[in-house]
């Protein structure tokens, strides 16, 4: 699913951030790549939800499909 990958570069990137905090305070020089690191994760993160919205199907009612993969359906639902 899109929503777990996001999800994923998100904590991804809280734990990019913990690392920058713990090597800032020990005084590491390198560390602001750390946060660069973190920063370009939340981007990805943020983009990584908004691709179901971006990507939403109408179908003929004009109900919205999150999910593109699927196939929307063409034929008319069988009644009972």
């Amino acid at each position: 699913m899109k929503l777990q990958k996001a999800i994923i570069v998100m904590v991804l990137a809280i734990i990019a951030f913990a690392a920058y905090m713990i090597m800032s305070s020990n005084g590491v020089k390198w560390s602001k790549y750390i946060l660069e690191i973190c920063g370009l994760f939340l981007m990805l993160g943020g983009l990584l939800f908004l691709y179901p919205i971006l990507f939403a199907r109408k179908d003929k009612e004009g109900c919205v499909e999150l999910d593109p993969d699927v196939p929307v359906e063409t034929g008319k639902p069988i009644e009972d």
